[in-house]
């Protein structure tokens, strides 16, 4: 009985201290590649017998359904689709080609992070968005022969050029980088939801995701060795928030193919699951329960002091950041909830 007394003394006391203006968001096989050995380290920390199959082919039984509702389709390679709730689903949507990566494609996926991030009309509800491949794959790479088709001087220039245009006026990447790093920019969480093939420049946009979930037997490799190249797609920027530098030399000196179970002990994937996308919805709508301004502010303070070693320039962070929440529309009602009283987020 005191515990419910006191619980309605809090509630009114919450009440009348709000504002009164209170009151009123590919495989090799899908572009040619050569088929080499995969090299496995016996001396490597994460040994689990499933993990000597990681270069069987998946066994193709998950594919994330089909998208509906599409609001905005880009060069017939990336849909933009609504799940309700703030939620908005990125398909890459090359599946005859396994998602893999033309330059049309590239266009398309740094038009949408670009759209999502500058177009009023389309971020004004926008909370979290879901990034995931429709058919078979995830991504499965380079569409080698498709970017030689397109003239490989002329895809090169799209490719590398710097800015690309698509990161605005305080743009930093190639295209090529982009596709990747511009998911970073959103103030919103970005999920990547993994299956089939995950490989090369495919993997590296899911690096760009605040979280993966994968399925166990999804195939993730960081292949561009196999080519003559290194991962130039903003690897550096996110491999080192993520592993160990052994970790990602040796991913990226070998090319091996690694599962999904493999990838989550690594620290490449947030978590395995056998419903990758069940599982990002279930997280987004968490996330949605709670204020969006304090969800921005959480992902600008890890992204911008993770890799940061002085001290004093984090806690200074956290500091601004918690100024800029105290005392808004946002952070009365996140508070609002624990005593009961729902109010509405605004979205700015």
């Amino acid at each position: 009985m005191a515990s419910r007394i006191m619980m309605k003394r809090c509630r009114n006391c919450f009440r009348q201290a709000l504002p009164a203006s209170y009151a009123q968001l590919g495989p090799p096989g899908a572009n040619s590649r050569p088929s080499l050995p995969i090299y496995h380290n016996r001396h490597q920390s994460f040994h689990h017998s499933s993990f000597h199959n990681a270069n069987a082919p998946p066994s193709n039984t998950y594919e994330p359904k089909r998208p509906t509702n599409v609001k905005i389709n880009i060069n017939d390679h990336v849909k933009i689709v609504s799940l309700g709730q703030g939620i908005i689903n990125v398909v890459l949507s090359r599946p005859n080609k396994l998602n893999s990566l033309c330059i049309p494609m590239f266009e398309a996926i740094a038009e949408a992070a670009s759209r999502l991030r500058n177009d009023r009309e389309l971020n004004k509800d926008l909370r979290v968005v879901i990034i995931s491949g429709e058919g078979r794959a995830f991504c499965s790479g380079l569409d080698a022969k498709g970017v030689a088709l397109s003239g490989p001087k002329s895809s090169l220039d799209k490719l590398l050029k710097r800015p690309s245009g698509y990161g605005g006026d305080d743009g930093l990447g190639n295209l090529a980088q982009d596709v990747c790093y511009l998911w970073r920019k959103l103030p919103v969480p970005v999920i990547a939801v993994l299956h089939g093939y995950c490989f090369g420049g495919g993997l590296q946009i899911a690096l760009g995701a605040d979280f993966r979930f994968a399925t166990p037997d999804c195939k993730l490799s960081i292949m561009e060795s196999r080519w003559g190249l290194i991962p130039d797609m903003s690897a550096s920027i996110v491999l080192r928030e993520l592993v160990r530098m052994d970790v990602a030399k040796e991913l990226t000196m070998t090319g091996r193919i690694i599962s999904g179970s493999e990838a989550e002990s690594l620290g490449l994937v947030t978590r395995c699951v056998d419903d990758p996308m069940e599982e990002a919805m279930k997280v987004a709508r968490e996330i949605t329960a709670r204020s969006p301004d304090s969800v921005a502010a959480s992902k600008e303070l890890f992204q911008s002091t993770w890799m940061v070693e002085d001290d004093a320039t984090c806690l200074e962070k956290e500091t601004t950041l918690q100024l800029k929440l105290i005392g808004t529309w946002n952070q009365a009602a996140a508070a609002g909830t624990q005593f009961g009283i729902n109010l509405p987020y605004w979205n700015k």
